[in-house]
């Protein structure tokens, strides 16, 4: 996951025509790092040997050396916070709150603690928001500090809502495989109040709307990143929509995730491939 956040902030680079902010990809690495393995962690189970879950069992097995990765990338992370513009700061501590929240049990209701994912109906959204804003709104924030290009607000506005709308349609084969988990933990997750069919059906609608969103704001015509994002859309459709078959969890890890480090990969071989 770390590795797909870098992916996605290179899609941003290229889409609004920079170079690379390094530091911003270190950001988005360690942090998504931290965030997954301080989830994990606050959720272990009683017993996480016994669980049904590969990753759980193996994550567990790992304990102590996920727990110092986890240190780690949370140290690693403080000097660069200093090192990003006044913008880019509020980003992150807005960012931090979403995602520490996302899993930690702050609020209560009667003797039951719950986090922010709890809540029916924001798990979805919280994912697809938070990173949509850190993959998009923190490259551009360092993009226009550093080599002062001029993104204009609609722009970045078209590359959040086209981001959130893919990020979620890939979130939500997540809360398919674990269903009947969320079930017993009592999340109210998309497939768990609307069911599986429609779950998917979400989906394939939401990739719609990136596809649409596309087509009607073309920056530069139908150029080679338009190919490449299109591409992107149908073959995240297709896995989708396999997904409905293919039950093992690490489909999901290597190829629904896998697209969002292989959009930046296609607009890579497309863009330059046709230049050459």
């Amino acid at each position: 996951m770390a590795l797909c956040a870098v992916a996605q902030a290179m899609v941003t680079f290229m889409l609004i025509g920079s170079p690379p902010v390094y530091t911003v990809l270190a950001i988005l690495f360690l942090s998504t790092l931290f965030i997954y393995n301080f989830s994990i962690l606050l959720s272990k189970p009683k017993h996480p040997e016994s669980s049904p879950l590969k990753r759980v069992r193996w994550f567990f097995a790992q304990y102590k050396l996920m727990v110092v990765i986890t240190i780690i990338s949370a140290m690693l992370l403080l000097p660069l916070f200093f090192l990003v513009s006044a913008k880019s700061r509020v980003l992150l501590i807005f960012l931090s709150v979403l995602s520490v929240g996302y899993g930690m049990p702050m609020f209560s209701k009667g003797n039951q603690k719950f986090g922010l994912r709890n809540i029916p109906g924001l798990k979805l959204l919280l994912i697809g928001f938070t990173w949509a804003l850190s993959v998009v709104l923190l490259p551009t924030f360092e993009t226009q500090n550093i080599y002062h290009l001029t993104v204009s607000r609609t722009d970045i506005l078209l590359l959040t809502a086209k981001r959130f709308l893919f990020i979620t349609a890939m979130a939500i084969p997540f809360d398919i495989r674990d269903l009947f988990n969320d079930r017993k933990l009592g999340l109210k997750t998309v497939p768990v109040v609307f069911g599986e069919k429609n779950a998917y059906l979400l989906c394939q609608f939401l990739l719609a709307g990136h596809l649409v969103l596309l087509f009607l704001f073309k920056d530069h015509g139908f150029d080679n990143s338009f190919f490449a994002l299109t591409l992107t859309i149908i073959l995240a459709g297709w896995l989708i929509f396999r997904s409905k078959f293919e039950k093992n969890e690490y489909y999901y890890f290597f190829y629904v995730d896998g697209v969002l480090i292989l959009q930046y990969f296609l607009m890579v071989v497309i863009t330059h491939g046709f230049s050459v």
